[in-house]
């Protein structure tokens, strides 16, 4: 029997995963035997992410601190994962921020901090991860999240620059998925809808969300934990080879309204 989704003896790198999402894809992957690096600037957190790893999944995972905007960094953090590991078949570049104020009042330094964080940060650490250990190899899965909110705007909560820096991150999949097709590197995107964490669980069940769910999201709610997991793991697969540059919602049907 083929085991579709057994990621053991891979190496991902998982781009911020010191808390939410990140940490859930990194255990999703793991689940299925995947080998992991965690990145993020809080090395306290990715240190306690990569033991929690490691104790209940029995595979190997250690925390990698790194800021994605800063080239050298960035650099640095595949280099130490090449010489830990030798190869790096997996990126998720989950690492983002989001600046929320009416269009009118966004200052430039909100606007770049976001670009560069969101969209040249995820190119940063895509464009060495495929240097170095995925094009000599002829192989890897890129997976970058973006939104649902690169997709179509919005006017409950606005953000602007947001909506820029995933959009670009949706058409610079399409772009390398082009490029490096020839090289057997997939590279898609996930386009996350509202999803439960500590951070957003107040605001996600307040009155106005709740409202808000029952008339924009065909399932009717917000996403929980491990809503995301599936698609991670099917885009992260060696058996997915025909999907490519591909933005994927998982967002409850709510951009098909």
């Amino acid at each position: 029997m083929k085991e579709l989704f057994n990621l053991k003896g891979n190496v991902a790198i998982v781009t911020g995963c010191s808390t939410g999402l990140g940490v859930q894809m990194a255990k999703a992957l793991a689940n299925q035997g995947c080998n992991i690096v965690a990145v993020a600037r809080r090395q306290n957190l990715i240190d306690e992410v990569a033991a929690e790893l490691r104790e209940t999944y029995g595979v190997e995972a250690i925390g990698v601190r790194c800021d994605i905007t800063d080239t050298e960094n960035v650099k640095a953090c595949v280099a130490t994962v090449m010489e830990k590991f030798g190869r790096i078949d997996i990126l998720i570049n989950n690492a983002g921020t989001g600046a929320v104020a009416p269009a009118e009042d966004i200052t430039d330094a909100q606007f770049a901090n976001e670009m560069n964080i969101d969209l040249f940060g995820s190119f940063k650490m895509a464009r060495e991860v495929a240097k170095v250990a995925m094009i000599p190899a002829k192989y890897g899965r890129i997976i970058n999240i973006a939104s649902m909110y690169g997709l179509v705007g919005n006017k409950v909560a606005p953000a602007s620059p947001y909506h820029a820096a995933k959009g670009g991150v949706v058409n610079l999949t399409r772009a390398l998925a082009a490029e490096w097709g020839k090289y057997g590197i997939t590279v898609n995107a996930i386009c996350p809808g509202y999803f439960y964490s500590p951070l957003t669980r107040e605001t996600l069940d307040s009155e106005f969300f709740q409202a808000n769910a029952r008339t924009m999201i065909p399932l009717e709610r917000y996403g929980d934990e491990g809503e995301l997991d599936t698609a991670a793991v099917f885009l992260s697969s060696p058996a997915t080879t025909y999907v490519t540059g591909v933005a994927l919602p998982v967002d409850g049907g709510y951009t098909c309204m």
